[in-house]
């Protein structure tokens, strides 16, 4: 199985269009330890012919330009990509749909609360429902992308898209349709796919123990990262995030799991992860973890 990280960055990309950042100043002036990276989506496939997206990220066009693999190959029309995998229906992970407008046939695979969201805004109506099929999924049941690859959805704690939170309201993290993760096989490999994630349960460390490849949520370094930052008044949990440190956090959550592969994905552009002469991107080496780039090439 191949998969392609086609951007590895959260919501806004790294730098963000607005950020004075130190970090965001480095990666726009070229610094080489701090690499631009597009908002998170992956490319699998089981042969390298046929190609699944696993969100369809904002910058999804560029991400195609960029991608050869992804590239146009016989006819005056053509693409590799087959379908979409939706984890949610955050703007990073549906906006991209848009730019698959174009007459070209596929299927949009996701839980029934996701494509409800999806109909309820006719701006998707562009994608031809008679070229794009709208395939429902329902959680924990294996579906055949094509001979020898099948995926599944199962749920994650996360909560609403962000905009659909009520200004004010009270926000519960919660485990259902809104958030999910995607696991994909070709038989002899998994891969999770995992870009949001509020909290490591009992359940999910059993469903990822000694899996092969994990992407998985690297939002933040540490819960109060916005705050401390000043940039915003919600903490990593209340964003839906698990952060990578702190006794409930990520590195601490897989200490035991025996993942072979684990990557940290949909990294946002305060995370000091993202520098590659960081101190914090030292630990989370150490820890056995992979920061993934736009363009990362995983075969399994």
């Amino acid at each position: 199985m191949y998969s392609v990280a086609l951007g590895a960055a959260a919501g806004g990309g790294f730098p963000q269009w607005n950020s004075n950042a130190r970090a965001c100043n480095r990666a726009r002036a070229g610094d080489p330890s701090a690499k631009p990276r597009s908002q998170a989506s992956v490319a699998v496939s089981s042969d390298g012919e046929r190609w699944f997206l696993l969100n369809a990220s904002p910058d999804l066009r560029d991400q195609i330009a960029r991608s050869p693999k992804l590239h146009p190959r016989a006819g005056v029309r053509s693409s590799p990509i087959a379908g979409v995998i939706l984890t949610g229906a955050e703007v990073d992970s549906i906006a991209g749909l848009l730019t698959l407008r174009e007459r070209h046939p596929f299927t949009i695979y996701a839980t029934r609360a996701v494509h409800e969201l999806l109909s309820a805004n006719p701006i998707f109506e562009v994608l031809n429902r008679d070229l794009v099929i709208r395939q429902t999924v329902p959680l924990d049941t294996a579906i055949e992308l094509e001979r020898g690859l099948t995926f599944s959805l199962y749920a994650v704690p996360g909560k609403v898209p962000l905009f659909l939170e009520r200004v004010g309201g009270a926000l519960s993290i919660q485990t259902g349709e809104m958030t999910v993760a995607a696991v994909v096989s070709d038989g002899r490999s998994t891969l999770h796919f995992i870009p949001s994630c509020a909290a490591m349960t009992a359940a999910l460390a059993a469903r990822l123990r000694n899996a092969d490849l994990v992407y998985f949520d690297g939002t933040l370094w540490s819960d109060d990262e916005m705050i401390a930052a000043g940039l915003g008044d919600k903490s990593g949990h209340r964003m839906g995030h698990m952060s990578l440190t702190g006794p409930d956090g990520t590195i601490a959550a897989f200490k035991e799991l025996g993942v072979r592969r684990k990557v940290l994905i949909h990294l946002n552009n305060s995370n000091p992860v993202l520098l590659d002469d960081s101190g914090e991107r030292a630990q989370v080496l150490s820890a056995g973890w992979e920061v993934a780039y736009d363009g990362m090439e995983i075969v399994l």
